[in-house]
């Protein structure tokens, strides 16, 4: 069953690893983005881009995912495709390649038509394969941004 709010929403209370997998109820994880962050665009891109040198996509997309739920209609698919190749990223990490790729194209395909950077990061997403490393991945993304 899914943790819920006081509101009924749905919420996941479990803790993560450092690659965003869910830990038992009890277990010691890393901090967490609230399910109510609401960044700035500029605050969205500072903070995901410190989880992106640290090598952690997983939180970049939390970050990314709460931007998008908050961003203007014309920018929400920057925002979505952003959070999606940080979820490749994050199946990289996880070792399954095949949905790393699936990700990572859904995510160059949504920002490609917002020009200087996001051109250059859609590239560099389309250019990764099964077996990329997740590292030089995870920099290779955080340099074209």
């Amino acid at each position: 069953m899914r943790d819920r709010d006081p509101q009924g929403r749905p919420r996941n209370a479990r803790p993560r690893d450092e690659y965003g997998r869910p830990l038992p109820h009890g277990a010691e994880g890393v901090e967490r983005v609230p399910d109510d962050y609401a960044p700035s665009a500029e605050q969205a891109m500072t903070d995901a881009m410190a989880f992106l040198r640290d090598h952690r996509p997983f939180h970049a997309h939390e970050i990314f995912e709460g931007r998008w739920k908050c961003a203007p209609e014309l920018e929400r698919e920057l925002w979505q495709g952003l959070a999606q190749i940080c979820v490749g990223l994050t199946h990289l990490q996880r070792g399954n390649g095949r949905g790393a790729l699936t990700l990572l194209a859904r995510g160059a395909a949504r920002i490609q038509r917002y020009g200087t950077p996001y051109e250059e990061v859609a590239g560099v997403a389309l250019a990764l394969r099964e077996d990329s490393d997740p590292g030089a991945a995870i920099d290779a993304v955080a340099a074209a941004l």
